[in-house]
């Protein structure tokens, strides 16, 4: 099956669905190495982790549970402060627990829900990034389990947006300019 075409907005296709594919499956079998013999706990935060968490729990052979977290990063009034808007449901004292992000680029929110996920205990806790920018760093993140470094560009597809849009495109494609302008 041909990948859907190009939308507009983009400029290119950075990384394919092959390539998402197949490097998806090589970061579930280092989980299912790395965790053999405990149960696993997976966490992302929505939305955006949601697609590549959905691929890398079918490619983890261990018995698993996955939690979602949502975050919003600041609320009017209230400056660049982040906030919780959906909290986890399982308890994760004791637990080896992998925190599931999409991209990570600053390193702030993440670093802020590792902290949150820090206070609970966990038995273990790491990090499995689909995407890492890591020029736009400014929080020390330990990504333990990498895809892709990727440039500073604005990507959609695989779970990533552009006002709510693009989710869906099957690989990761940058940007256009003009299409950033105005977003």
């Amino acid at each position: 099956m041909a990948a859907p075409p190009l939308p507009e907005v983009c400029e290119a296709i950075l990384l394919s669905e092959e390539q998402i594919r197949r490097r998806v499956a090589e970061l579930g079998e280092m989980l299912t190495r790395d965790y053999a013999g405990r149960e696993l706990r997976l966490v992302t935060v929505l939305r955006g982790g949601i697609v590549f968490l959905a691929d890398l729990v079918r490619s983890i052979d261990l018995p698993l549970h996955i939690d979602f977290m949502a975050v919003s990063p600041y609320a009017p009034g209230r400056g660049g402060v982040v906030r919780v808007t959906k909290d986890l449901d399982e308890n994760l004292e004791g637990k080896a627990v992998v925190l599931v992000e999409d991209v990570v680029d600053t390193g702030l929110t993440v670093n802020y829900v590792l902290r949150l996920l820090r206070a609970r205990n966990p038995g273990s806790l790491e990090v499995c990034a689909l995407l890492d920018k890591d020029v736009r760093r400014i929080a020390d993140v330990p990504v333990g389990y990498l895809g892709f470094k990727i440039p500073d560009h604005f990507v959609v597809g695989y779970g990533l947006d552009l006002r709510g849009r693009y989710r869906n495109l099957p690989y990761i494609a940058t940007l256009r300019e003009d299409a950033l302008a105005s977003r």
